[in-house]
């Protein structure tokens, strides 16, 4: 995909995520998500802050984190959360839709990747089928395996990638074959997407991927 798609799929995402959350239930919005100690109204902070950053606010809040950039960035959507009603959420969703913003180091591709995950991290835990364009995912498994977003290279080293319905593949060794979207989850180290998971797997079976994940392809 060129940067101009991978921007009109990064708006896409945003779109379609908005019509999703314009369904849910305050106890929905409140429901915990895929990622540890955040809400879904805490993702969907964190979406809003992360499409829209300013380099001086992400200094200040680094310095309030005391360096540490995880605890910045799980901090800040908490505090944007509490803060933040859920038609006001909706509303700066909604108002970011065309925005084209990076901060230092960072790609269009890791807006694509964010949104990606981060919709599966609202999705998945209120049971909710939401799509994952394979062309997208495809591009969102390159940036993270290439830019080592989450210490993907160490972390599975003596594993080769490989997408059942994308032409992707990446790393060396035994085989672990499933969907790009469930690679990308598992890569992201998501609950129910572990390395154990295929490691059980007896010997012979190929490393396949378990065929009862919900989340769809396209």
């Amino acid at each position: 995909m060129t940067p101009e798609q991978i921007w009109q799929a990064v708006a896409t995402e945003r779109t379609t995520l908005g019509e999703l959350l314009r369904t849910l239930s305050e106890d929905q919005w409140n429901h915990p998500s895929l990622c540890t100690g955040w809400r879904v109204r805490d993702v969907v902070a964190h979406i809003v802050l992360s499409g829209n950053p300013s380099a001086s606010t992400i200094l200040l809040e680094l310095v309030r984190a005391r360096g540490n950039l995880h605890r910045m960035i799980r901090d800040t959507a908490i505090r944007h959360a509490r803060d933040t009603t859920t038609a006001q959420l909706l509303d700066q969703l909604r108002d970011s839709i065309t925005l084209r913003k990076t901060v230092l180091g960072t790609t269009p591709a890791d807006r694509l990747m964010d949104l990606l995950v981060h919709g599966q991290d609202i999705a998945i835990p209120l049971g909710i089928r939401r799509e994952m364009p394979t062309a997208a995912t495809r591009v969102a498994l390159e940036r993270v395996w290439t830019a080592d977003t989450f210490e993907s290279r160490e972390k599975f080293a003596g594993y080769r990638l490989v997408a059942t319905d994308a032409d992707w593949s990446a790393g060396d060794g035994r085989d672990i074959e499933a969907p790009a979207a469930a690679l990308l989850l598992l890569l992201g180290g998501r609950p129910g997407f572990e390395l154990p998971v295929i490691c059980a797997m007896p010997p012979g079976e190929g490393g396949s991927w378990p065929g009862d994940i919900d989340i769809i392809g396209s």
